[in-house]
């Protein structure tokens, strides 16, 4: 299989962390990154050894020998340029989340499958061995029939310039880390169909602090705290009937473990590390090459959209909001 050109929309610092990981992967070749001040782009293109430079998004669309786009934008940019992208004839793998309304989710994929391309959202540590584990353990019963999730994910931005703490981009704590939360218990538990939240503000208006419960099919309640005014901490803990599991590192899955309980007897499965963004990479990559399917899709995205929707009206109004 051919490796896959790809192109990074802008200079963005989560660049780093993809870049290393789609250098270890045999079917990923960057050829280009694009940023609005084309001396940036240039210098960036330096530093990390990309062939070519474009001084404008539209103009690494325009390149005919990019195939996809890594799209680390501001979260209010992600639908529109993931849009611009897919038209120009470019698989797009966009960092999450997509976005806070399923309505733009929704037409998102509808011009991907109108253009016959690829969209997916970049929730990396889905692709991490840990996961798939942890998705395996529970379907064999290893802890009975979950009744209860447990989630956390926080750290101090203290930089007001920070596009995490400003509304007109989207930020807030449950669009930058409380969105893991919400994806693992999807993961676990299916869709919610009732939600209630809590929100404090900071910022220039967005959530600095977001906790909320969620109640699932199967009577699974999750719960999980997340925010930008918090001790770093990330948590998933999931309780059933005939024991519990813990991951103390979910989300970065740098070092996976996934600790097992039943009752006084506990278990640590340790688990081979595996840098989630090369798996990604990877699985885009084979992917566009019809060589496997793409992990993530248009269902698990929109499902993502919709809740986090819903969460942010049951904090605004303070009531729950059903969602089935």
């Amino acid at each position: 299989m051919s490796a896959v050109k790809w192109g990074i929309m802008s200079t963005a610092h989560i660049n780093r962390l993809f870049l290393a990981g789609a250098r270890e992967a045999d079917n990923v070749e960057i050829t280009a990154v694009a940023s609005r001040d084309k001396p940036r782009a240039e210098q960036y293109a330096r530093e990390q050894k990309i062939p070519k430079a474009h001084g404008s998004y539209e103009e690494l669309l325009a390149d005919p020998e990019v195939e996809a786009v890594y799209i680390p934008l501001p979260n209010s940019l992600h639908i529109e340029w993931s849009i611009q992208a897919l038209e120009s004839g470019k698989h797009v793998l966009c960092e999450k989340p997509l976005s806070r309304r399923a309505t733009d989710v929704e037409r998102a994929f509808d011009v991907a499958e109108r253009e016959q391309r690829l969209l997916m959202e970049a929730f990396m540590y889905r692709h991490n061995p840990q996961t798939r584990r942890l998705t395996e353990l529970v379907a064999d019963g290893a802890v009975g029939r979950v009744r209860v999730i447990r989630a956390a994910f926080g750290f101090v931005a203290h930089d007001p310039a920070n596009v995490r703490l400003q509304t007109g981009l989207d930020g807030g704590g449950l669009m930058d880390v409380g969105c893991y939360c919400v994806s693992g218990a999807r993961l676990i538990a299916g869709e919610p169909e009732r939600v209630s939240a809590e929100q404090v503000l900071g910022g220039d208006g967005v959530d600095v602090v977001f906790a909320a419960t969620m109640r699932h099919q199967n009577d699974v309640l999750s719960h999980f705290d997340a925010g930008l005014a918090l001790d770093s901490r990330d948590v998933l803990e999931l309780v059933g009937d005939a024991g519990s599991i813990l991951l103390e590192d979910p989300w970065h899955c740098r070092h996976p473990v996934i600790e097992l309980r039943r009752g006084a007897d506990s278990e640590r499965i340790e688990i081979e590390k595996a840098n989630s963004y090369r798996l990604e990479a990877e699985n885009f990559s084979a992917a566009i090459r019809g060589e496997a399917a793409p992990l993530l899709g248009r269902d698990d995205a929109v499902g993502q959209a919709r809740t986090i929707e819903a969460l942010y009206r049951a904090a605004e109004t303070g009531q729950a909001i059903a969602l089935m």
